[in-house]
């Protein structure tokens, strides 16, 4: 594994829903620091090309704006083939349970009828798929005031939710974990629950334990692990590749600790393993997005601690939004682009090689090295390792330099 790429100029963005569909990387919603989030504009859709490596920001134009989700954070987004459907999430003045579907193909918003026991509004919940049913778990409810443990069940032929009861212990209440299927599996990992759950009291309780869902026979499994667990955390990012399960970043409050590592989980010999990528990585963060395209893991945004740390009030904490307008929170927010090359070709790894090297022996002109001139040219196209300082200026706008791809 190659850290092959680091840019930046991207959206701003945290706490964002992402999916992959083919070669593009498209992102919903999320929060930046000092923005005002209490008006219910349209939600924001950001479109990466991950073989060209550029964001473009989708207008649509002529759509029905009842159809349409508010923009939001804490939300929750996956695909069935072409469509992917919306779920969750809230704004500073409401949360929301109402289902959206956007059409990759046709680049327009639904907003399918549902029917059957429909879940309470939430955010920091987690959503996977698994047959063609979308399984919602955990959160926080804003009207209750209280953490959740329930499983819910989105059938998506049907169109019918159902309250899913299992056997077997599920995982306590939380919120901001991940929820990452396997074969017929949900795999539960981290998240934020409380001493006092499900009420919250601020005295936040972390698990490092793994929870598996077996959707086919609707049962809870702690599985005994090997190796070394990771620290536990919420607000990191989850993916599957080869059947493997790995998570990166995160956050724990009790240790005042952001992460970068990233933690590999074998289901078959139910064995954890820190894995360390040759190259640099992206800074500890949480809250970012981290999505599979074919060989590659492509993270994008997230926030990290900034000194010294303000005063900020009430559950905007957990969102990390800082006060009132223009009043700076505790973190800054990136909008940088890390690729992680899963199977990293000859001529990257020489690439990688090479600017360690150069690092090493404090070259700082590539035509002072001897090499193929077609290598001095792609390595003059960017610098996997360099350091970026992610501006402090978080009401800095990038949309008017967004390419613009209109309906």
């Amino acid at each position: 594994m190659y850290w092959t790429v680091h840019t930046y100029g991207g959206p701003r963005r945290v706490n964002h829903a992402a999916v992959a569909i083919g070669t593009s990387i498209f992102t919903f919603g999320g929060y930046c620091s000092g923005v005002d989030y209490k008006k219910f504009k349209p939600i924001d859709i950001h479109i990466l090309d991950t073989e060209k490596l550029k964001w473009w920001k989708l207008e649509l134009n002529n759509q029905d704006c009842s159809c349409v989700p508010f923009q939001r954070y804490g939300h929750t987004a996956i695909n069935l083939g072409s469509n992917i459907y919306l779920w969750g999430g809230r704004n500073d003045n409401r949360v929301c349970n109402t289902l959206y579907c956007f059409n990759t193909e046709t680049l327009k918003w639904t907003t399918p009828s549902v029917y059957g026991n429909k879940p309470e509004p939430r955010d920091g919940h987690s959503a996977c798929i698994i047959q063609n049913c979308m399984y919602i778990f955990g959160g926080f409810e804003e009207r209750s005031g209280l953490f959740a443990s329930d499983l819910y069940m989105l059938n998506l032929n049907s169109m019918v939710w159902s309250i899913i009861k299992t056997k077997g212990r599920p995982p306590s209440y939380r919120d901001f974990h991940t929820a990452t299927a396997i074969d017929n599996k949900m795999y539960i990992f981290g998240g934020r629950s409380d001493w006092a759950a499900p009420r919250q009291t601020d005295k936040d309780k972390y698990c490092s334990d793994i929870y598996y869902l077996d959707t086919s026979r609707r049962q809870w499994i702690r599985p005994k692990v090997h190796g070394v667990k990771p620290i536990a955390r919420r607000s990191h990012s989850a993916f599957v590749y080869n059947g493997l399960f790995y998570i990166f970043g995160g956050f724990n409050k009790n240790k005042d600790l952001h992460f970068q590592d990233i933690n590999r989980y074998d289901p078959v010999s139910s064995t954890w393993m820190k894995i360390l990528p040759k190259g640099t990585p992206p800074c500890a963060r949480r809250r970012q997005i981290c999505q599979l395209v074919n060989d590659r893991i492509f993270i994008s945004g997230g926030t990290s601690p900034i000194f010294p740390k303000p005063v900020i009030i009430t559950r905007l904490q957990d969102y990390d939004l800082g006060g009132p307008m223009n009043v700076p929170s505790n973190l800054k927010d990136h909008d940088d682009l890390h690729v992680l090359d899963l199977k990293p070709s000859l001529k990257d790894m020489c690439m990688v090689n090479v600017w360690e090297n150069m690092e090493e022996m404090k070259i700082d002109n590539i035509n002072d090295l001897h090499i193929p001139l077609s290598l001095k040219h792609d390595m003059a196209a960017f610098d996997p390792f360099e350091i970026m300082e992610t501006e402090i200026n978080m009401m800095q706008s990038y949309e008017e330099n967004f390419p613009v791809l209109s309906l």
